[in-house]
């Protein structure tokens, strides 16, 4: 059985980053945060496609779908070496991407998204605090 803090570790490791979801769950039930950073590595770690280059393509479905929670991918893209001018033509392929999402977002609302990308990047590399989600209206309490 995996402990809390060896899950948060193989996540920081291997998914560069542990989603909000399993920051609450992997002190409730670690064992189920190891399986998923376990099948995450596996669509996402290296191969054919390098790493960051699968981030990144995530990170572009999720401006063209509107879907802030995609956009906390180009965190683990640039710890996986990402360049500014690369999360910029992430972008904007996503937002150009919205304007051909049946009953899709459009062009002008993905840009939002790209923004918000953007702006999470740029914190993410200075080390800054950075959000992509408002905060929960649910108290996990402590468990």
């Amino acid at each position: 059985m995996a402990t809390t803090q060896e899950v948060n570790d193989f996540m920081k490791k291997n998914m560069k980053f542990v989603p909000r979801m399993y920051q609450i769950l992997n002190g409730v039930i670690p064992d189920n945060g190891m399986a998923f950073a376990q099948f995450y590595q596996t669509v996402f770690g290296d191969g054919a496609i390098p790493k960051r280059l699968k981030e990144l393509m995530f990170v572009a479905v999720g401006i063209a779908y509107m879907s802030p929670r995609c956009l906390i991918h180009v965190v683990p893209a640039i710890e996986a070496g990402a360049t500014d001018a690369e999360i910029l033509e992430t972008c904007v392929v996503g937002t150009v991407a919205a304007g051909f999402v049946p009953g899709g977002p459009g062009i002008p609302y993905a840009f939002e998204y790209a923004l918000k990308t953007l702006d999470v990047a740029g914190k993410h590399r200075k080390g800054e605090k950075w959000e992509y989600l408002p905060a929960s209206q649910f108290d996990h309490g402590t468990y």
